[in-house]
């Protein structure tokens, strides 16, 4: 039987890295990005969600030849991973959640490494494959599982399948990174089913028992963004899918990791060391 991260591995050799799209197509494309862009809970890879998997896709291949290369340049502190919640906030194709992006975490040499609809096991094999290689961050931003949970509830094997999937990406971090702190997002609420909430409580609940309060830190921000029951506050996620934060949102997130950041990092530099964004190769390739 073929290995399939060989057979990804060798797609990624002939893949073609997308340029960066210039900066004034930025907004128009990111309006054809919103509407075309693969939703945060579709997913090309099944299997268990603490096996690595890759996404054989050939717009998901070529967004990891792009990180790849993303993490040989600059200087990175703060590395993020994590899925299309993640990645949205620092890439091309958004630029108004990008200039948030840099408002926020300017001079802390913050790289984004987030890509849309990935799940658990495919962060993993993002991992497994280079992404961090060499980078030595000091922070590492984890935001993942909510591709996962999908928008149906789960049962408590699932649970813990998705758990276990979360410290497999932390053990792997720990691993390629001697120094740095681990910062474990709880899973944001979502509401385009409020039936899930539940699943993502007890999920949450896993997870905050992985922090050691050093190495690993446990951070939620899920009462800022929601009330006891999980419906939403108002104007904190997109209203339109009711999973991907707004402006709102993701400075609510910014506003609850800038007092970490400067603990670990400590105030933000007057420059910026950090490798240009990416972006979606996909929305790069489409008609201006």
């Amino acid at each position: 039987m073929v290995n399939p991260g060989i057979v990804a591995t060798t797609l990624l050799l002939s893949a073609a890295v997308a340029l960066p799209m210039p900066a004034a197509n930025a907004r128009s494309t990111a309006m054809q990005a919103r509407a075309q862009e693969t939703p945060a809970t579709e997913t090309s890879t099944n299997g268990p969600a603490d096996r690595s998997a890759p996404r054989t896709d050939q717009n998901s291949m070529t967004a990891h030849a792009q990180l790849l290369e993303k993490a040989k340049q600059g200087r990175i502190d703060a590395y993020f991973e994590g899925d299309s919640i993640v990645r949205r906030w620092g890439a091309l194709d958004y630029p108004e959640l990008l200039a948030n992006w840099r408002a926020n975490f300017f001079g802390w040499n913050a790289a984004n490494f987030g890509w849309g609809a990935d799940r658990t096991q495919n962060i993993l094999w993002r991992l497994e494959h280079g992404e961090l290689d060499g980078v030595g961050p000091k922070v590492i931003v984890l935001l993942a599982g909510t591709n996962n949970v999908g928008t149906q509830p789960r049962d408590e094997q699932t649970v813990a399948e998705i758990a276990r999937g979360i410290k497999a990406i932390i053990d792997i971090c720990q691993q390629k990174t001697s120094n740095a702190t681990i910062v474990l997002m709880a899973i944001f609420p979502r509401n385009d089913n409020l039936a899930v909430m539940p699943t993502i409580n007890r999920i949450n609940e896993k997870l905050a028992g992985f922090a050691d309060g050093t190495r690993v830190r446990f951070l939620t921000i899920n009462d800022r963004l929601a009330d006891p029951e999980g419906k939403l506050f108002d104007g904190v996620l997109n209203e339109r899918d009711k999973l991907h934060p707004t402006i709102k949102g993701y400075q609510i997130w910014a506003d609850a990791l800038k007092p970490i950041f400067r603990e670990l990092l400590g105030p933000p530099g007057t420059t910026d060391l950090a490798p240009p964004p990416t972006g979606d190769p996909s929305a790069a390739r489409r008609p201006q």
